[in-house]
């Protein structure tokens, strides 16, 4: 995460703060249009490569006002989860990562239609169908313990709702490769790209490392030997042993069962976070570590 570090240093001021709220308004302003011209959209806004070449270049930025649905309350709905999806990712990694990841999602989308328009000649024209699916995909993966109510009755963890997701995108890219339409595939791919890259590429592959294991193991031998196995807090009155606890809010795993805590790397010391603090912390620097 070194180059987001180093981007959100120098360009962070510029971040739009509750960007999704603004995303939202626009979301329920595609509605209205829709409701007063039902084709006003893929006449004049939608992403129509073949129209943006003539010159109605300002459909590279109007197509995300798409409209969600047609049904009021189900609009409501949508909207509603897409927000809380979204504040809950800006909250975790701030307001410009959260901003970079969802503009790459619109850059990808443009991208991804350009290519299979200039290769096939075919259209393209998705709307927010992959920035919205990346936006979920991005919050199963930070929070994947989180349950939905299907049908309004159902309840599942996001996880496996994003694992049905996923393998339908899987289908439709195989079948598009199979029906020789290796083009539209691609596209699709492409038009995830945000989520694949970002999560991808930022990854922290050492701690599988042999060293790093080795780490973690002498750090739990040693808090086992200070404090009978756990973490000893003061719950309801009573002193308790906890298997985790946040070192920025002190939240362990009895504050609330779908908290999740992660070590960080970064870190010089074995220091655990929730997930609210994980991206957002301070970095706990060894003063002699510096030096080097």
């Amino acid at each position: 995460m070194n180059i987001l570090d180093k981007l959100n240093r120098k360009y962070g001021r510029y971040a739009i703060h509750n960007l999704m709220f603004y995303i939202i308004l626009l979301y329920a302003a595609g509605f209205f249009i829709n409701m007063v011209n039902p084709y006003f959209y893929l006449q004049y806004l939608s992403l129509d490569v073949e129209k943006i070449l003539r010159g109605e270049v300002w459909r590279l930025v109007t197509f995300i006002i798409q409209p969600q649905s047609s049904n009021i309350l189900f609009l409501a709905i949508e909207l509603y989860l897409y927000y809380m999806i979204g504040s809950s990712l800006e909250r975790s990694w701030g307001a410009f990562r959260f901003n970079l990841y969802y503009l790459s999602g619109i850059l990808f989308n443009i991208v991804a239609a350009f290519l299979l328009y200039l290769i096939t000649g075919q259209k393209f024209i998705v709307g927010l169908t992959y920035i919205n699916r990346s936006l979920f995909f991005a919050y199963a993966a930070l929070y994947p313990n989180i349950q939905l109510l299907v049908f309004y009755i159902l309840p599942v963890k996001i996880k496996y709702l994003a694992y049905i997701y996923g393998a339908i995108i899987t289908y439709d890219i195989i079948t598009s490769m199979l029906s020789g339409n290796y083009a539209n595939g691609i596209a699709i791919a492409i038009a995830l790209g945000n989520f694949l890259i970002f999560f991808l590429a930022t990854r922290n592959y050492r701690r599988i490392s042999p060293s790093e294991i080795k780490r973690k193991s002498t750090y739990k031998r040693e808090v086992k030997t200070a404090t009978g196995g756990n973490n000893v807090v003061e719950f309801r009155g009573k002193k308790t042993t906890t298997r985790h606890k946040c070192a920025v809010c002190g939240r362990t795993e009895l504050d609330d069962d779908n908290l999740e805590f992660r070590f960080c790397s970064k870190c010089d010391g074995n220091y655990e976070y929730c997930m609210d603090h994980l991206f957002t912390h301070e970095h706990v620097k060894n003063p002699s570590n510096e030096d080097k």
